[in-house]
């Protein structure tokens, strides 16, 4: 089956495309206006078989990527300031932005990135969810999560309230019944598109990392040869700790969150529950908590979780065998510690 690459250059009222087959490995060139939809349909419904379409990301893209996904083509979302940093000459225009990112696609050298469509719908959760909490705090209820059991629930809505508070209530209450149907079928739909995945499968099975996490890292991982070794990786996804040192003066600074900002979102969120259940994560959080802080220690556990992705997805192993590699080496190391005679 012949591969049809398309490199987009999206405007919001244009868009230049370069699209290549791999069949004749002809470049060619149009342009469309998005004023007429039906003729945008029309000229990506003439494509067939595996269609790729690759486009910098932005907020005026989500109908375009809605319209080819009906279509049933392949979307690529790509970081606009990785791509325009590879770009080989000064002068930019739309046709030369068009071929950069199908040479890209072209070359296996595309740097994508995750859709965050369901992220967004669970951060309007969360925000909902915070305020409803604080609303029972101010009624004296301090249940913490067995707030949103069904038990919980009632009691927040049968709790003694002023007028203010009890329209905030019953409004968030609203808001979140229709939002977690939306957030049900969502989820449903990923993982049915996901069940044949090896890589988010083997993700899922480290402790905290579920199927958004996993499909976050994937798509912004890979292809994963790519990093030379674990400081790139942290790099790309902006974990590296930044540095303003002169002479005898240090000072470091924070971490340079350079990358994807919906990856650390959900890797920070993946390491509440990591740190729970995995007992090397757990003590290496305890310990940064007392030295550094509770925010520190979040971040570099969540820079941890990372690192373990990465390196499941370049070896192709579940979280049983990393634990078992892990083990595996921690003995090495210290069988090969000279001994000291005890005092």
């Amino acid at each position: 089956m012949d591969t049809i690459y398309i490199g987009v250059d999206f405007h919001a009222r244009q868009q230049t495309l370069c699209y290549l087959t791999t069949k004749d490995g002809e470049v060619r060139t149009h342009e469309l206006k998005h004023q007429d939809k039906t003729e945008v349909r029309a000229f990506y419904a003439q494509f067939s078989g595996r269609v790729v379409i690759g486009l910098e990301a932005s907020g005026y893209s989500p109908w375009f990527e809605q319209l080819l996904e009906e279509l049933g083509h392949e979307v690529w979302l790509g970081d606009a300031t990785e791509i325009r940093r590879r770009a080989r000459w000064r002068q930019k225009n739309d046709r030369r932005d068009a071929e950069l990112i199908l040479d890209l696609m072209a070359h296996d050298e595309f740097p994508r990135l995750h859709r965050p469509c369901p992220q967004r719908l669970i951060k309007i959760r969360t925000m909902g969810k915070n305020s409803l909490q604080a609303l029972a705090l101010q009624s004296g209820l301090a249940k913490r999560s067995l707030l949103f059991t069904k038990a919980g629930q009632q009691e927040l809505r049968t709790a003694t309230m002023s007028p203010v508070m009890q329209w905030q209530r019953d409004q968030w209450f609203q808001l979140l019944e229709p939002l977690n149907e939306r957030l049900l079928e969502t989820m449903l739909w990923l993982k049915l598109q996901t069940k044949d995945d090896e890589r988010i499968s083997r993700l899922r099975t480290h402790p905290g990392i579920g199927l958004l996490t996993s499909l976050c890292v994937v798509h912004t991982l890979w292809p994963v040869t790519r990093f030379r070794n674990q400081r790139k990786v942290a790099a790309y996804a902006g974990f590296d700790p930044m540095e303003r040192s002169s002479a005898e003066r240090k000072h470091f600074l924070g971490i340079s969150k350079a990358g994807s900002r919906v990856l650390r979102y959900l890797l920070v969120e993946a390491a509440h529950t990591a740190v729970k259940k995995d007992d090397d994560l757990k003590r290496f959080y305890q310990r940064l908590v007392e030295r550094r802080g509770r925010p520190k220690a979040k971040v570099a556990a969540a820079r941890k979780l990372l690192i373990r992705s990465y390196i499941m997805l370049r070896d192709e192993i579940d979280y049983a065998e990393f634990r078992r590699r892990a083990v595996a080496a921690r003995l090495a190391r210290q069988s090969s510690r000279p001994l000291v005679p005890e005092a």
